[in-house]
C-alpha cells in the first residue's frame, strides 16, 4: 500500500498574517506540515525561530520556498546564488526535502547563465530537491518601476521592452530541464498553459505540486483548488494513482478573509479538497 502523500500548508498562504499564524492553522485544521514562504516578515528569515515554531505546534517543515519573489529582492541579501544556497541549507536545518525556486530575471545576468548548473551542484552537495517551478509570463516593462537601473539597461539594448519576458530563463522549466519540478495551477492558468501538458512533460521528475486554481486572468490569483478552470481534480487523482513521493502544498490566496475564522473555513475547504482526491487505495 503507498503511503498518503503529505499535504502542507504555504506560511503565504495566511497574508497578511504571520508565519506563525500559519503554523498554528495547520496545526488546528489538521494539515501534515507547512511550506516556509522566506519573505520581509523577519520571523520568516530567522530559521532558528522557525524551527521553535515548527516544534511548538507539532507541524514539520515540508519545503522552503526560497526568497525570490519580486517583493523579496532584498531578502538575505543581493546575491541571488547566495540566497538559493541559504534556502538549501535552511532546508537541512529544517529537515525539509524540498526548496522551491523560480527561474531567474532577466537583470540577473550571472545568474542566469549559470542557474543550471547552480541548482545541479546545490541538489548534488546537500541531497535536496531544488524543484523550479513554471511561471507566468511577466513583461519587463511592469517591473520598471521597482528596478529602474536594470529597466535603463534593458532599455539600452533593445527597446523599451514591452515584449521582454521579465525572466531570463523560460517560464517552463522543462524547456531547459531540471531533475525535480515544482507544478503550480495557478501559474498555468495565468500563463493559458495546458496543466495537463505540463504534468505530463514534467513526468517523474515532478518533485512538488503547489495546488491551487485560477480563472486565466492576468494577475496570478492563487485561488482555492475547485473553484478555477484548472484540472486540479484530474492532476490529484493522477498523483494519487502514480508513484509520487513529494508533497503537495496548499497555496491560496485569503486575502478577502475579514476575520480570522473566515481564513480558517477557506483554508479548511482547501484541505478537504486535497484530501478527497489525493487519497490512495
Amino acid at each position: 500500500m503507498k503511503l498518503d502523500i503529505p499535504i502542507g500548508l504555504s506560511t503565504a498562504s495566511v497574508y497578511p498574517q504571520n508565519t506563525e499564524a500559519a503554523f498554528q492553522y495547520a496545526n488546528e485544521l489538521g494539515f501534515d506540515g507547512v511550506e516556509l514562504m522566506v519573505w520581509g516578515e523577519q520571523v520568516s528569515q530567522d530559521i532558528d525561530h522557525v524551527h521553535y515554531l515548527s516544534d511548538r505546534y507539532a507541524m514539520p517543515v515540508l519545503s522552503v520556498h526560497a526568497p525570490c519573489l519580486l517583493i523579496s529582492q532584498r531578502v538575505w541579501g543581493r546575491d541571488p546564488v547566495a540566497k538559493l544556497a541559504r534556502s538549501v541549507s535552511a532546508a537541512q536545518e529544517l529537515g525539509a526535502s524540498t526548496v522551491v525556486v523560480h527561474p531567474p530575471f532577466r537583470w540577473q545576468r550571472r545568474y542566469v547563465k549559470g542557474f543550471s548548473e547552480t541548482v545541479a551542484e546545490l541538489e548534488s552537495d546537500s541531497g535536496v530537491a531544488v524543484a523550479v517551478e513554471n511561471m507566468f509570463p511577466m513583461r519587463a516593462d511592469r517591473v520598471f518601476g521597482k528596478y529602474e537601473q536594470a529597466a535603463d539597461r534593458m532599455r539600452r539594448r533593445g527597446g523599451p521592452g514591452a515584449n521582454l519576458s521579465a525572466f531570463g530563463t523560460s517560464i517552463d522549466p522543462t524547456d531547459d530541464g531540471f531533475a525535480n519540478y515544482t507544478l503550480d495551477l495557478s501559474h498555468t492558468a495565468t500563463a493559458g498553459v495546458d496543466a495537463i501538458a505540463l504534468y505530463e512533460r514534467m513526468g517523474s521528475h515532478l518533485n512538488h505540486l503547489h495546488l491551487t486554481d485560477g480563472l486565466g486572468a492576468a494577475v496570478d490569483e492563487h485561488l482555492v483548488p475547485g473553484e478555477g478552470s484548472q484540472p486540479c481534480v484530474e492532476i490529484c487523482r493522477r498523483l494519487a494513482d502514480s508513484d509520487f513521493a513529494g508533497a503537495v502544498v496548499l497555496e491560496v490566496t485569503t486575502g478577502s478573509a475579514r476575520t480570522k475564522p473566515e481564513r480558517s473555513e477557506i483554508l479548511a475547504r482547501s484541505l478537504a479538497f486535497a484530501r478527497e482526491h489525493l487519497k490512495r487505495a
